[in-house]
């Protein structure tokens, strides 16, 4: 969508008008595909998937390639990170309008949570869909009780919603009840739309508010497999060694080996091989992150081209587990009917070690907060809600022309020290920011009205390189717009098809119509798809 597009919102589902949509015959879609599984390998660019298949031909993702078509150009939604990244790949639809800005928000119109009590209540209210919802976040379970973690995590229930804290979302005013991440999303899903079709459906991702895929109706996903991976192993959690990681992802691909032979993600229960089905990898995006694993430095060799060993393990683990996917989808006979998807939520930025800037946005943003106290004595904090990871997402308090104007002159004219990739002093100008996007301006980017309830009211475009983080732990980010936040692969292989590449540019939201043409479903059932535009991949035939 062009970011100068304005939305016009409607509610399609309320207006009747997602049953009015017809639903394919079979026969439209690809011959002989009743399946499709979609993988996301978080992290992964382009590049990195044509440097591996070009060293390791007969590897797994090289196969990939092989019998199926590349598209070259592939770019994710802005803000790069996993909800939209996600959420745009399973219902075709930007920000904009699928109201989805990051997985740690804001939102103007709706009243803080644990609000019991609502009349007279001042609207505004953090929107936290991450892990911080968990029953209890320090277990892999999410506090489901199970015992035995972490060998018997794929007992975890398949309705990761019943592990929510529900004083922990925001609440509607004119309910007076909590909003749970399905209904906070928008538009309809691909789960949804093959629920409807009569057909089976599945998922693993890292938290159980990834419940957001079931969309509206809140039944998109039959079987949703979300071990939490921000929950204790070791002497951090699963992302702060990527050894761990993989063993993490290793439960997650272990749930897909179980559904492609027709059980339910924990093994136990026969209930068919879904139509659609997948799960995403963090052990490539945890790689590109930290600094050291195991003694081996993580991310890229200077230069940004070539691996280093804890990504180029990463990298062989994910092959391998595809390998496997393959190996048991041939075992099973279902390799004739089923297409693989292969894309990325989001890249990682920078892929250069000596591009790194880390800037601590902590004190960036208590100055601003400071500033404007002192300017407007009796007031409280500007901002209200900021999400920094190398792209700089600010709420605030006061919406006003003249405020949003002060934040960005205030950050504009900040410069500071922050460190580089060895952790030795570097300098930054303008808080790292190339370009601010404040009030209006931040509407118009995202293609939405001024005064939007979710919309940002600053959207920062850092310098490349520019991390927002007070320590040394990471060497990479995402949620900006750089190249390397955002050219991810994109791969649709399976049977009947030969090798080919599409180099013109197109966006991950085009998977979701792509997955409802390759079962012979109606892409327009996709209220995204209606209020967008967004086409099927080209050149599948």
């Amino acid at each position: 969508m062009s970011p100068n597009r304005i939305r016009v919102p409607a509610a399609l589902a309320a207006l009747g008008l997602l049953t009015a949509v017809p639903v394919a015959s079979a026969s439209d879609g690809h011959a002989g595909t009743r399946h499709v599984l979609l993988v996301s390998v978080d992290g992964l660019h382009q590049a990195d998937l044509t440097a591996y298949a070009a060293r390791h031909p007969h590897s797994a993702l090289a196969g990939l390639l092989a019998r199926g078509t590349s598209y070259t150009g592939a770019r994710t939604p802005v803000p790069s990170d996993s909800f939209p990244g996600l959420i745009g790949q399973l219902t075709g639809g930007d920000p904009a309008t699928t109201g989805i800005y990051y997985d740690a928000t804001y939102n103007h119109a709706l009243l803080p949570a644990g609000t019991t009590s609502c009349a007279g209540v001042k609207p505004g209210a953090q929107v936290d869909l991450t892990e911080d919802l968990d029953r209890d976040q320090t277990r892999l379970d999410a506090g489901q009780g199970l015992p035995g973690l972490p060998a018997s995590v794929l007992g975890m229930t398949g309705t990761p919603q019943t592990l929510l804290k529900q004083d922990g979302l925001p609440v509607d005013p004119r309910t007076c009840r909590p909003v749970p991440p399905h209904q906070y999303l928008e538009v309809n899903t691909v789960f949804e739309v093959a629920r409807q079709a009569g057909l089976r459906t599945a998922w693993s991702d890292k938290h159980p508010a990834y419940e957001i895929l079931n969309g509206p109706s809140g039944t998109g996903v039959q079987d949703l497999f979300t071990p939490e991976i921000n929950s204790a192993a070791g002497t951090g959690d699963w992302t702060a060694d990527n050894a761990a990681t993989q063993q993490y992802d290793g439960y997650k691909a272990q749930a897909v080996l179980n559904e492609i032979d027709g059980y339910d993600h924990s093994g136990t229960h026969r209930t068919g091989t879904p139509a659609v089905f997948g799960l995403n990898f963090q052990s490539v995006s945890t790689a590109q992150k930290l600094p050291s694993s195991g003694g081996q430095p993580g991310g890229y060799l200077p230069g940004g081209t070539v691996p280093g060993p804890v990504l180029t393990s990463a990298l062989d683990f994910v092959d391998g587990r595809i390998g496997a996917f393959a190996a048991e989808l041939r075992r099973q006979h279902l390799d004739r009917s089923t297409t693989i998807i292969l894309s990325a939520k989001h890249g990682q930025s920078p892929t250069d070690p000596g591009a790194l800037t880390r800037v601590d946005d902590a004190k960036l943003l208590d100055g601003l907060n400071a500033a404007w106290r002192a300017r407007h004595p009796g007031a409280g904090d500007l901002v209200v809600q900021s999400t920094d990871d190398d792209a700089m997402l600010l709420w605030l308090a006061d919406r006003a022309p003249a405020a949003t104007a002060f934040a960005k002159q205030y950050l504009l004219a900040r410069n500071g020290t922050g460190t580089g990739s060895t952790g030795a002093a570097k300098a930054f100008t303008h808080s790292g920011l190339q370009t601010v996007y404040a009030g209006a301006d931040a509407a118009r980017y995202f293609g939405v009205r001024p005064g939007d309830d979710r919309v940002p009211d600053l959207f920062g475009v850092t310098q490349y390189g520019v991390v927002y983080t007070g320590g040394t732990k990471k060497i990479a980010e995402h949620g900006g717009v750089a190249p390397d936040d955002r050219a991810v692969p994109l791969v649709v292989s399976g049977p009947d098809r030969d090798g080919r590449t599409i180099a013109a540019p197109v966006a991950t939201t085009q998977i979701a119509p792509t997955i409802l043409r390759l079962l012979g479903l109606d892409p327009r059932a996709l209220q995204a798809v209606r209020e967008e535009g967004t086409r099927v991949l080209p050149g599948l035939g």
